[in-house]
């Protein structure tokens, strides 16, 4: 997950979560639609990425990003772009996630409020692991 989301302009919210499956060669249509509901957008299934809100965007992105089920998943700056309260409903989303899918997420983070919030933290300096 990238922190400017990264979603196809010309496809709708439904299309950008079924686009991974489909390249699997998987039917990704029930279960994109599936995971939007599940980040609260079962509404907005057919709105490009223009006509959503930066958060929508996020939690788009975040649907993309679990639709495979992937065992590890790096956001980078998950909340970089978005305000105090929308980051704050997007890292629980994402949090909440990665609980139920049994992923590891891995966050790549200025933030040291959601730094906190992980299981692990190991800190960089100048490309050095800190002690």
């Amino acid at each position: 997950m990238f922190q400017n989301f990264q979603l196809m302009p010309a496809m709708s919210a439904l299309d950008n979560v079924a686009l991974p499956l489909e390249l699997r060669g998987e039917s990704g249509t029930e279960a994109a639609r599936a995971l939007l509901q599940q980040v609260g957008l079962g509404q907005r299934l057919h709105h490009l990425p223009r006509q959503l809100s930066g958060g929508e965007q996020q939690r788009v992105a975040i649907a993309r990003a679990f639709a495979t089920r992937p065992r590890i998943l790096f956001a980078d700056e998950p909340t970089g772009n978005l305000d105090r309260k929308t980051g704050q409903a997007i890292e629980d989303l994402l949090f909440g996630m990665d609980d139920a899918r049994a992923t590891t997420v891995v966050v790549v983070t200025h933030d040291e409020r959601l730094a906190a919030r992980c299981d692990r933290q190991l800190r960089l300096d100048a490309g050095r692991l800190l002690p």
